[in-house]
């Protein structure tokens, strides 16, 4: 089943402390995944990031709304058990729990409202963004952002006049670890018989080992052919591995016959590429006055 949102899970999670005793949130999640048949596969889905599971990040942001609404009270680390004020509210058998009835309470208020909130303009969007966790709504706006500049990316560099594609390969290369210096990487790669770029770069830092590398600005997908006429050249030259780059596709029968070749070649298309250039910091710039995400170490919160 679907894992529910996270203030779907704050009734159940203020009924489960109803014995007044001290509950561990690790025996929560477990618990409340058993009421609601979630599977073990539901219990692995992780969050975009891949960071942490959703239903266990859902079941800890809604204690955390639960104590900040004075319902709950921590005991120690990843503990807690219910206040009189949240024996008084299922005192009222509620039938729904969400953040517009935690808002009754001025200390929940408080936090909610302090600083600048802008509203969106579009209830249902507000509507979605209530069902998110601050971490999750984070971690999708993130997402959306950063498929918005891939794909800026890429179509920049599939246009991009050859020199600058060319620069833009080898200074990826180099950040990924290939080629040595810069200066070492552009005078091993340069353009090629077939209108993209080509040669060999070292894998270490002692050359020990080299890569053939083949980039194109392609439009038509690198097919099987073109795939065999890579690890050939490869083995000509005594190349211990090799990638080839292109800004188009590589057609899946390609890609299934070089998983099976060696000397191993990969092959990466225009997502791959942009997608590498997005890690590696090439082809962007930080937005100016970023926010710096941080969450409580609680590490520093303990004796010793």
């Amino acid at each position: 089943m679907a894992i529910p949102e996270f203030q779907a899970l704050l009734l159940p999670l203020l009924r489960l402390t109803a014995d007044g005793a001290e509950h561990a949130l690790a025996g929560a999640v477990d618990t409340l995944a058993a009421d609601l048949g979630l599977t073990a596969d539901d219990l692995d889905q992780r969050n975009p990031s891949g960071l942490a599971r959703t239903f266990y990040n859902r079941v800890a942001w809604s204690s955390t709304y639960l104590r900040a609404a004075g319902l709950l009270v921590a005991t120690k680390r990843g503990h807690f058990r219910i206040t009189e004020r949240g024996v008084a509210l299922l005192a009222e058998t509620p039938a729904h729990l969400g953040i517009h009835e935690l808002m009754r309470y001025p200390e929940f208020r408080a936090i909610r409202t302090s600083g600048t909130r802008k509203r969106s303009l579009a209830p249902e969007a507000d509507a979605a963004a209530a069902a998110l966790t601050p971490e999750e709504a984070l971690e999708t706006a993130y997402a959306t952002l950063r498929t918005a500049v891939e794909a800026q990316l890429r179509d920049r560099v599939r246009t991009a006049p050859l020199p600058v594609f060319e620069r833009l390969v080898v200074a990826l290369l180099v950040a990924m670890g290939y080629g040595g210096t810069r200066a070492e990487a552009a005078r091993a790669v340069g353009p090629s018989d077939d209108g993209g770029i080509e040669g060999l770069v070292a894998a270490d830092r002692l050359g020990l080992e080299l890569v053939l590398v083949r980039a194109g600005q392609w439009e038509l997908p690198i097919g099987r052919p073109a795939a065999e006429d890579l690890v050939a050249a490869l083995r000509d030259q005594q190349a211990s591995r090799g990638v080839y780059i292109t800004t188009g596709t590589v057609d899946p029968e390609a890609r299934a016959w070089l998983r099976g070749v060696q000397p191993r070649v990969v092959a990466l298309d225009g997502a791959d590429l942009a997608r590498l250039m997005f890690d590696s910091g090439i082809g962007v710039a930080q937005v100016g006055d970023p926010y710096t995400v941080k969450r409580v170490d609680l590490g520093g919160f303990e004796e010793g």
